[in-house]
């Protein structure tokens, strides 16, 4: 029989997190298709911004100033007090932050509301995959992150093709104000799925879980998110009223996030493993492009379609959701993948370099297709799906290889600091490709840097040094496998 924790239900907490995850990029990803709406449509607050697409950028910039900023914090206090209460709270706060995202009007609550969903949903991340690792056993935990990790994919996806219909359906009875449906439907309907998950992720999954634990999870991430908020809203009122431009914006809030990684390796000795450890460390420089490339399309893909193919908004967001979708194979391909090789030697590493390089060649001939004067959109939809295949293979090798080098002491925090450094690329790269199409009057220039981004990523992937699975998930495997046979 197993050992350890896999007598619980694993495939119920999979399916569980596979939900939170649904839920959770949906709520992220509708500002980018509500920002593309605006502009579109000339509403609300792009209305009077003599460079929407900078401010839209902006605006999708300032949710990860706040959601990079609590990946730390959200692991380290996961660690302590359990991954699945930061879990559950992770969604909770993020339902409540949309649906009143939703209530109000203003830029300055916008923003507000955007950076607390952002400092909400950023435990997340380092909790989920912590609890994968915890309940699974060790020969499944690529397939497990992969199959979990679906769940971004179908959130992503309903978030660029379901918020245009949802803002649609809506202008009948709102007016312009039908942007904010998205964030009351979906604020109400991820609070009901927050409740649910007390009951049906059970507690034993998880032998961090302490009495009290929720209790001091809220305190804990309040305190930190409370500080982190204050700091962002001073900054971006000062920055405005200066007149900043929001490329420098942007910058700024990268400075400080950089600061607050040094603060983490000087005042947290019991997490320096994570940050000194020369792979570790490479394998999170090579997920800033993968993030940048992640919210670049995410959050423009729309407006990209719609200008080189034409048409309506939301015939964009239907062909952009087929990059979206194809997370459904990537994640578990890429999982299984690497889990066939995670025994030998560098066989993670080796495999996540060669289809990086194959992502990143898809993702030239995207731009140059473009680039080219094409325009048919049945061959973006395909070319975008084999790209995202390989671009969600390559994120769950990543998070299994995260696994693989961490000790498990450590694991949440691991996790925690890899989501943090990746999340440089989603805080800059919207308002950066904003910035670029208001000067270039064009998407080339944005497409061909995430190309160059992608390219640097290889380079980072194979100066990683001989590595290995974890040796305590292979003594984890032996028994495992010993029970089975007794």
């Amino acid at each position: 029989m197993f050992t350890k924790d896999y007598e619980l239900p694993y495939k119920r907490v999979w399916g569980m997190l596979f939900l939170g995850w649904v839920f959770a990029y949906f709520d992220r990803t509708i500002t980018g298709p509500v920002v593309s709406w605006m502009i579109a449509n000339d509403v609300a607050f792009l209305a009077e911004s003599s460079n929407p697409y900078a401010l839209g950028g902006l605006l999708g910039s300032l949710f990860f100033a706040g959601y990079m900023l609590t990946q730390f914090p959200g692991g380290y206090f996961g660690d302590r007090y359990g991954h699945r209460n930061m879990v559950i709270l992770s969604i909770l706060w993020a339902g409540i932050t949309t649906l009143l995202t939703g209530l109000f009007e203003g830029l300055l609550v916008f923003v507000a509301l955007r950076v607390l969903t952002g400092l909400g949903e950023g435990a997340f991340y380092s909790n989920d995959r912590s609890l994968i690792a915890q309940v699974t056993p060790p020969k499944k935990i690529g397939l497990g992150m992969g199959i979990v990790m679906g769940g971004l994919s179908v959130g992503l996806t309903l978030g660029l093709a379901g918020t245009v219909y949802l803002i649609e359906w809506a202008v009948p009875y709102m007016g312009n104000n039908a942007w904010k449906s998205p964030f009351i439907i979906l604020g109400a309907l991820t609070i009901l799925f927050g409740l649910g998950m007390f009951k049906a992720i059970p507690k034993n999954s998880d032998a961090k879980s302490k009495p009290g634990g929720f209790i001091q999870s809220v305190k804990g991430l309040g305190s930190y998110s409370s500080i982190f908020l204050v700091i962002i809203m001073i900054v971006y009122i000062i920055t405005d009223f200066l007149g900043l431009s929001e490329g420098i914006m942007a910058a700024i809030f990268t400075f400080f996030s950089v600061l607050f990684v040094f603060y983490i390796y000087r005042s947290k000795k019991e997490v320096r493993p994570v940050l000194k450890n020369r792979n570790l460390f490479l394998l999170y420089l090579s997920a800033i492009p993968i993030m940048w490339h992640l919210w670049f399309y995410s959050f423009w893909s729309i407006s990209i379609v719609q200008e080189f193919g034409g048409g309506t908004l939301l015939a964009a967001a239907l062909v952009a959701s087929f990059n979206a979708i194809a997370g459904l194979i990537g994640f578990p391909l890429g999982g299984l993948i690497s889990d066939k090789v995670s025994h030998r030697e560098n066989g993670r590493r080796n495999i996540l370099f060669i289809l990086t390089v194959f992502f990143a060649l898809s993702v030239f001939l995207f731009a140059f297709y473009l680039m080219s004067g094409a325009s048919n959109l049945i061959a973006m939809s395909i070319i975008l799906f084999f790209s995202g295949i390989l671009f969600f293979a390559v994120q769950s090798i990543q998070h299994a290889f995260v696994s693989d080098l961490a000790p498990a002491e450590h694991r949440g925090s691991a996790f925690g600091l890899w989501n943090l450094i990746a999340e440089f690329g989603a805080l800059l790269s919207p308002v950066v490709s904003g910035v670029l199409r208001d000067t270039t009057n064009s998407w080339s220039a944005p497409l061909l840097l995430d190309g160059l981004l992608v390219a640097a990523s290889c380079v980072c992937i194979i100066l990683i040094g001989k590595t290995v699975q974890n040796q305590e998930n292979i003594d984890e495997q032996a028994t495992e496998e010993i029970g089975m046979t007794s």
